[in-house]
């Protein structure tokens, strides 16, 4: 785990090195301590730091100089890897976005919490797609993985987002969807089985679109309206509507989700790596961070395509009647009692 190396930790060590207590001068004088050395500002080329003011210069170089390459094979600081060109390919990125840190105002545990959630490999998780509803080429070298409650209205507001990045990103991002129902929203179950239910006559996006484009409006009665106006067959509709394995099929996706330990919706995970809403802002930092994530595994950054004015336009207005979803915000389900 990366961490930040101080004076204070040497110090630590060595009083526990005293097992007893003694008078002053029993053993010799007392030992002498060191005051921290200040910080050494550095430059780093490739990495721009204009924007910074002084003190803000100070405090990004003590985190470039003191917190560790991400690369496990690769034992020195950001600054060192980045100065000695070391076979790490995440030390400029990382020293990069910690700019941004340090420019919006965030503390030195806020910004090294953004560091390990975004780079530390250790954080990164095998998860299995299986048959998961997916948008995307299936080769596409970013692959985003939501798990969200058709009734969380932070779903709801990160719904037209995801939207307009697989418009923007056609070539290079793939989105999969897994259910997440929580049991505080008493339609949540019967959305996700609707949607798994159209699944199965091939209109899950087009059930999963007019879901959260009518998330006031969620009951058995309204979703059977919604299926006749996406043009499913009510009959086998009904049918798969109480299936066991569509039941199973929403099942599964919480069971993984709870292996995951998540906690909240919406629940997003980059290639692996949890797109934590306590550290990273969807507006600030998705679309970034699936450029850099597609520039890591092919070699070139891609650039997102021009949307059409009028979609712009209908997303626009209805992302400014919409707040930013925050970790704060995300539905929690309750600690003690999973939802069934």
């Amino acid at each position: 785990m990366p961490m930040l190396r101080t004076v204070g930790a040497v110090v630590a060590l060595s009083l526990l090195n005293f097992t007893t207590c003694r008078s002053p001068g029993e053993n010799g004088p007392e030992p002498t301590v060191e005051a921290p050395k200040p910080t050494k500002v550095v430059d780093l080329p490739g990495v721009d730091t204009s924007a910074l003011t002084t003190r803000e210069k100070k405090q990004w170089s003590s985190y470039v100089t003191q917190l560790l390459a991400p690369c496990p094979d690769t034992p020195v600081s950001l600054a060192q890897c980045v100065l000695e060109k070391r076979n790490c390919n995440l030390c400029a990125p990382a020293a990069s976005l910690l700019v941004q840190q340090v420019r919006r105002g965030k503390t030195r545990t806020e910004a090294e919490g953004f560091f390990r959630a975004r780079f530390a490999p250790d954080v990164v998780k095998t998860i299995e797609l299986g048959d998961s509803p997916s948008l995307g080429k299936a080769d596409a070298p970013v692959v985003l993985v939501e798990w969200a409650d058709f009734e969380c209205p932070f779903c709801g507001q990160a719904h037209p987002k995801l939207k307009r990045l697989l418009e923007e990103y056609p070539d290079t991002l793939r989105f999969v969807f897994k259910h997440y129902p929580l049991g505080r929203h008493p339609n949540a179950e019967y959305a996700a089985r609707a949607a798994a239910a159209a699944g199965k006559q091939g209109k899950f996006w087009e059930m999963h679109h007019v879901l959260f484009e009518n998330q006031d409006e969620l009951d058995k009665g309204k979703i059977e309206l919604y299926a006749r106006q996406i043009g499913l067959d009510i009959t086998q509709f009904r049918a798969d509507f109480d299936s066991e394995a569509v039941a199973d099929e929403v099942a599964r996706d919480r069971k993984q989700g709870d292996a995951l330990e998540i906690s909240s919706t919406p629940s997003m995970f980059i290639n692996g790596r949890a797109f934590d809403l306590k550290y990273f802002s969807m507006s600030e930092d998705l679309a970034e961070w699936i450029e850099l994530e597609a520039e890591l595994r092919t070699g070139k950054r891609p650039k997102p395509q021009p949307v059409s004015k009028k979609k712009k336009d209908d997303k626009k207005e209805k992302e400014d009647a919409e707040d930013e979803p925050k970790k704060k915000d995300a539905d929690e389900k309750p600690a003690s009692k999973k939802p069934g």
